[in-house]
């Protein structure tokens, strides 16, 4: 599984990286960025729970 982020549309709000910081942190310049590539089986459903609550729907996770 692997995820990833449009940090284009990213709007800053931590919900990812609250929910799952085992795969998604804040990059230096504010937005959320993916840390963990391929997803650890065991946050498989943490970075499911981000991608499905991101406000603005930036988040793939498959």
């Amino acid at each position: 599984m692997n995820a990833t982020i449009d940090r284009k549309g990213c709007i800053s709000c931590g919900l990812c990286t609250s929910t799952c910081p085992e795969v998604f942190r804040m990059a230096d310049d504010g937005h959320a960025e993916v840390c963990a590539d391929p997803v650890p089986e065991s946050a498989e459903d943490t970075a499911t729970e981000a991608r499905d609550n991101c406000p603005v729907s930036v988040i793939t996770v498959e």
